[in-house]
C-alpha cells in the first residue's frame, strides 16, 4: 500500500508541474513582455496607432510591474528607456518607411526579452541571418569586391543593430566592447580592410567573437531552476524505485523464513 500511494505522489507532483511552470510564464512581468510582442504585430500589420497605444500602455504598466517585482540595474533602465523612446518615435513618424519602424520595434521587443528572459534570450534566434551576412562580408573581403563589402556590412550593422541593446543585457560587459572595438576598426579603415592583411585578420577574429558569443548563451540554455525540477523530479524516482525494490527483497526473505521454519518443522 506505501509503495502505492508514493507512487500516486509520483504522479501527482509530474501532474502539478505543468501548472506550475504555466503560471510562472504569466506573471506580472511575463504581461510586459506581452505587451512588447503585441506592439510588434501591430506594426507588422502597419497599425501604427495600436502599436502606439501599447507602447504607452507599457509605460504605464512598466514602474509599478517592475517595481514589485524585481529590481533593475542603472544600466537596464537607460536601455529599456532608450528602445522604449524609439519604438514610440517610430510608431508616431509618417515619414519613417515600414522596415525601419519593424526594425525599431522589434529592438525594443527583444530588450525586454532579455530582461524577462535571461536564459533562453530571442536576440539569439538571429544568429543564422547575422552569420550568415558577415559570412558574405568575409567573401568580398577575399574576392576583393569594395563594392559587395560595403553592402554586405553595411546589412550586418543594421542586423547588429537591432541586437546590440538587448545582448548589453545578456553578455559581459568586456565582450561587448570587443566586439564593438573590432567592428569601430573595420568601419573605420574599410579601403584598407580589402588590402591589408591587419584588416583581414580584424575580419577573422570578429567572426570567431561573433559566433563565440552565440555559442556562449546557447551552451547552457536551460533555467537553473529547471535543473532543480529535474533533480527533484528524478530523486522521487529513485527513492519510490528503491523503496519498491526494498519491499520486495523484505519480501522475499519473510518468505525465505517462513519455507525454512516449515521444513525445520517437517
Amino acid at each position: 500500500m506505501k509503495a502505492r500511494f508514493l507512487i500516486t505522489v509520483l504522479m501527482i507532483f509530474l501532474l502539478i508541474l505543468p501548472v506550475s511552470v504555466y503560471a510562472e510564464e504569466s506573471s506580472p512581468v511575463d504581461k510586459l513582455n506581452q505587451l512588447s510582442d503585441e506592439a510588434l504585430q501591430m506594426v507588422k500589420l502597419h497599425r501604427y496607432e495600436d502599436a502606439q497605444k501599447l507602447l504607452e500602455y507599457f509605460s504605464d504598466q512598466f514602474s509599478s510591474i517592475t517595481g514589485k517585482e524585481r529590481s533593475l540595474s542603472a544600466d537596464e533602465l537607460r536601455i529599456i528607456t532608450l528602445s522604449h523612446d524609439e519604438a514610440v518615435q517610430a510608431t508616431a513618424n509618417a515619414t519613417m518607411n515600414h522596415n525601419e519602424k519593424i526594425n525599431r520595434v522589434t529592438k525594443f521587443r527583444l530588450v525586454i526579452d532579455a530582461i524577462t528572459n535571461r536564459y533562453q534570450p530571442l536576440w539569439t534566434e538571429l544568429e543564422s541571418p547575422i552569420m550568415s551576412t558577415f559570412g558574405q562580408v568575409k567573401e568580398a573581403v577575399y574576392s576583393g569586391d569594395q563594392d559587395q563589402f560595403n553592402e554586405n556590412f553595411n546589412s550586418f550593422l543594421s542586423l547588429y543593430d537591432i541586437i546590440y541593446p538587448s545582448m548589453k543585457i545578456n553578455v559581459d560587459f568586456e565582450k561587448v566592447q570587443q566586439i564593438d572595438a573590432r567592428i569601430s576598426f573595420i568601419d573605420q579603415y574599410r579601403p584598407q580592410v580589402l588590402t591589408e592583411s591587419a584588416g583581414q585578420q580584424q575580419i577573422e577574429a570578429l567572426e570567431a567573437d561573433l559566433q563565440g558569443l552565440f555559442d556562449d548563451l546557447t551552451e547552457d540554455e536551460a533555467d537553473p531552476s529547471l535543473w532543480w525540477v529535474i533533480i527533484s523530479t528524478g530523486s522521487i524516482i529513485i527513492l519510490t524505485l528503491s523503496y519498491v525494490g526494498w519491499r520486495k527483497y523484505k519480501g522475499e526473505q519473510e518468505q525465505k523464513e517462513r519455507n525454512r521454519s516449515r521444513e525445520h518443522k517437517h
